[in-house]
């Protein structure tokens, strides 16, 4: 696993490099032979790509790489924002290109999701009815809490239930706090109610959705239209209409693309009744 490590970083630092340069620059006592071995290892995992033939043949970190590398999170932010190494424009190669071409789990791990899916099923088959609405309450209420979180609500867990079951506001709050959360209720109770709605994904059916949690809030409703900042990073988000709309397309057809996938998770919403 070491030796991978290496290698991987060194055809970072040194794109281009050819199995002897390589060989040389990770500084091991491992021979030649097992450096290529490693080689087309990584290949047939394709973190990394080969070109050229015989002398020729060049090594470089593959576009599917980006999806898996790991990140120092401290490290990267030991550095000022202009020293930190970013993509500073969306990237559209990574949805028309590799994600349509990768696969994100490998086969061990979806045997394991596999296995996890039919524990679920069992579970909520053993559940009475009022069992399973009371347990379907307590995932609309943290997936409420927490997806509003992230948007800068300042509710507790408990306050969050409480206004969901109760509708008491929380003492301090502003009410737009409470109308966010009220409204990720809603969008998730829509989802559930309705099981075959998001199938196959559309925009139109996004903005649907985007309409139920924007729903008495002072925001843009659909696609926007204006060009956005994003504090604390160089980063720049697309600023054109249509290029986010070409985006989004693409991506649910990568999404409806994936038809074996997509018909198992619609039949086992249909058999289950709940959106996870």
């Amino acid at each position: 696993m070491e030796e991978r490590k290496l290698i991987i970083e060194f055809i970072k630092q040194n794109p281009n490099s050819s199995s002897k340069e390589i060989f040389e620059g990770i500084g091991e006592q491992k021979s030649l032979a097992t450096v290529k071995r490693i080689l087309s290892k990584l290949i047939q995992e394709k973190l990394i790509i080969k070109t050229g033939k015989g002398k020729s043949t060049r090594y470089n970190l593959s576009p599917v790489y980006k999806l898996f590398e790991p990140i120092d999170i401290e490290k990267y932010y030991e550095k000022e924002i202009d020293e930190r190494v970013i993509n500073e424009d969306f990237n559209f190669s990574i949805i028309t290109e590799v994600l349509s071409q990768t696969d994100l789990f490998t086969e061990q791990e979806i045997n394991y999701l596999n296995s996890l899916q039919e524990i679920y099923k069992k579970n909520i088959s053993e559940l009475s009815e009022f069992e399973y609405k009371k347990e379907l309450g307590r995932l609309a209420i943290d997936l409420s809490w927490k997806s509003s979180q992230i948007e800068g609500n300042t509710y507790s867990l408990l306050e969050t239930e409480l206004l969901l079951k109760e509708k008491e506001t929380a003492s301090g709050k502003s009410k737009e706090e409470a109308v966010m959360l009220l409204n990720h209720k809603d969008a998730i109770d829509f989802i559930v109610e309705n099981p075959d709605y998001l199938f196959p994904l559309t925009i139109s059916k996004i903005e649907d959705i985007h309409s139920i949690l924007t729903k008495e809030l002072a925001v843009d409703r659909n696609i926007r239209k204006r060009r956005i900042g994003i504090s604390g990073t160089n980063y720049k988000p697309i600023d054109n209409e249509f290029q986010i709309e070409e985006v989004l397309t693409a991506t649910c057809d990568l999404i409806n693309e994936s038809t074996p996938k997509s018909k198992y998770v619609h039949k086992h919403l249909k058999t289950s009744n709940i959106f996870v």
